[in-house]
């Protein structure tokens, strides 16, 4: 899937997430927010100017949010813009509720905030036995490869395959070759390599 794809799922599907911020007592606080609205440039979002979430995110300029519903997640971080007013009229057609909760004119307590560029995950166990993950970018940054990834010096013991939760290690070449879309992250294979070629990246 595409970056459109996962930010379509987590707005129309799940579209309740936990956003993290600093709190000015320096430390982590979270709230239930919901996912109002995407397009190619990113996410939308929006508070209350008196609320001190909005004070958080005027002086921070960053979020983590995370986001789960029937064995889908999706993880965002990243940089966050305040765009005023702009798309807060879409936000309420698309999101009828909020004409209940902001009746009227009083919609003009809240601002909207864009996630506009962000390192995203997508994570899936529909299938326990056949994990599914996969990241993703919003926005002008690179897409970094993380994981564990097996180097020259694999000797083909298949040691890792027999440790591997998902079985989602290739061990019919040499080095073998873990597929990253299935892969835990638990790091038992570069536990038991022999010639410790595995590495965490």
């Amino acid at each position: 899937m595409q970056t459109k794809d996962y930010l379509r799922l987590l707005v129309e599907q799940i579209h309740s997430a936990v956003i993290a911020t600093i709190s000015a007592d320096g430390h982590p606080q979270t709230r239930v927010i919901d996912m109002m609205l995407w397009d190619d440039r990113g996410v939308y979002f929006l508070t209350a100017k008196g609320k001190a979430f909005y004070e958080q995110l005027m002086k921070q300029k960053y979020i983590s949010l995370s986001a789960t519903k029937d064995k889908y997640s999706i993880s965002l971080r990243g940089e966050i813009a305040n765009i005023g007013s702009e798309k807060l009229d879409e936000i309420f057609e698309k999101n009828p509720y909020m004409k209940q909760i902001y009746p009227e004119d009083t919609r003009s307590a809240l601002e909207v905030f864009a996630v506009y560029e962000a390192e995203g995950e997508f994570f899936d166990i529909s299938d326990p036995s056949h994990v599914t993950r996969d990241s993703f970018v919003i926005g002008n940054i690179q897409k970094k490869q993380e994981g564990y990834f097996v180097s020259e010096g694999c000797i083909g013991c298949k040691l890792c395959y027999s440790v591997c939760p998902q079985k989602c290690i290739d061990i019919s070449q040499k080095p073998v070759v873990i597929e990253q879309n299935h892969c835990l992250h638990c790091g038992r294979c570069a536990e038991i390599c022999p010639k410790q070629v595995i590495e965490k990246r």
